[in-house]
């Protein structure tokens, strides 16, 4: 298939690796822009193994917590100008206080869930928001949390809300403990709570690329085992929270702090705004040019 620039963009951005070689990449995995990922990496041109997605649609994270239950949800909208309004505002907090009472499992279904008793549906609400904001806004998703008497919450927003983390401890009712851990997933971006919660397909998906990878570094088969052993560990600090050095105190492990607070993390949630959104490329001399002309 024909390799297009756009093809060759978006997996340099995934990868820092030389456009050259993106463009070797795809046109030996047919335009796969994942297997050609992995080639990159076997080849040893990639950088590491974060794929973060492209942060690009604008809006804000916000926590509510009520008793026993929280919700981390995040809503877009088309300018950062609108974040700053306090219209949009109390917007988040609205809907942040209808979700953990009436605790819908979906958008659709929070969309469609009566908001002040009044008739109002939530996206009736959304609507007249949009109405005297200007722009399109959407509540793009949440999760909620339910904690017992015994557990806590953490929450943390990064910048106002760019960046929003809610945590779950087991074995321990200080809020602060749980802010720390939230603070730690803002800061590191881990994916799993722990090894156990990476599936085998992944772990053994990434045992054959390092496998590869040192192969193609020349390194003798005997010891291969051993170094692909050690980079997995690696791997695992990378993604896995209790496995990644404490950001407040990098000596320790988070899972040593938390075991040393008689606490253990249960689950968390981290939402970046705009993560794996595409938002439009505008050239900004041309759009003035075009209002100048008009």
């Amino acid at each position: 298939m024909d390799i297009t620039a756009k093809m060759v963009k978006e997996l340099r951005e995934k990868t820092g690796a030389g456009m050259m070689d993106c463009k070797k990449a795809l046109q030996e995995t047919d335009g796969d822009i994942d297997k050609a990922m992995d080639f990159l990496r076997e080849k040893g041109v990639a950088k590491a193994a974060k794929k973060a997605n492209r942060v690009a649609a604008e809006g804000l994270t916000h926590i509510e917590i009520d008793n026993n239950s929280a919700v981390l949800l995040e809503v877009n909208c088309e300018t950062d100008f609108v974040t700053k309004n306090d219209q949009f505002k109390q917007l988040l907090s609205e809907l942040g206080k209808h979700i953990v009472k009436q605790k819908p499992e979906t958008v659709e279904e929070a969309l469609q869930q009566d908001l002040h008793g009044e008739g109002e549906n939530v996206e009736k609400y959304l609507n007249s928001i949009v109405a005297t904001i200007g722009e399109k806004i959407s509540l793009r998703r949440f999760t909620l949390l339910n904690k017992t008497d015994n557990d806590a919450f953490g929450a943390y927003l990064h910048m106002g809300g760019s960046i929003g983390v809610l945590t779950l401890l087991e074995g321990t009712t200080d809020g602060d403990i749980a802010k720390d851990i939230a603070m730690h997933a803002a800061a590191v971006s881990p994916r799993y709570v722990s090894r156990d919660a990476v599936s085998e397909e992944e772990v053994s998906r990434e045992r054959e690329l390092l496998k590869t990878q040192a192969l193609n570094e020349g390194k003798p088969e005997n010891i291969v085992e051993k170094m692909v052993e050690g980079r997995l560990g690696k791997f695992f600090e990378e993604i896995c929270l209790l496995e990644q050095n404490f950001v407040k105190d990098p000596d320790q492990k988070v899972k040593n702090y938390v075991a040393d607070k008689g606490a253990s993390v249960k689950t968390f949630v981290r939402y970046e705004v705009g993560e794996g959104m595409e938002k439009r490329e505008d050239n900004f001399a041309e759009e003035v040019a075009s209002q100048m002309k008009k």
